[in-house]
């Protein structure tokens, strides 16, 4: 009896990314869109990678099954 494959949302896949201890990070939004008035300490901000709010994580999980 064959199974269905598990397949990857790619673009889930390129939105987050997993940590070597399962935590799930993700970027900020607003951070593309006239960003030359925008002082350069939200700009700076705006870089780093946030992690994922606990009653998003399962939804996530679903689109990444290979994640680890």
């Amino acid at each position: 009896m064959a199974r269905y494959k598990l397949k990857t949302r790619r673009i889930a896949k390129k939105r987050f990314k997993i940590t070597a201890t399962g935590k799930i990070l993700r970027m900020k939004g607003l951070r593309s869109h006239l960003r030359r008035k925008k002082p350069a300490r939200t700009k700076r901000q705006f870089d780093q990678m946030l992690p994922l709010a606990p009653c998003d994580r399962r939804r996530i999980r679903r689109l990444l099954p290979h994640a680890r």
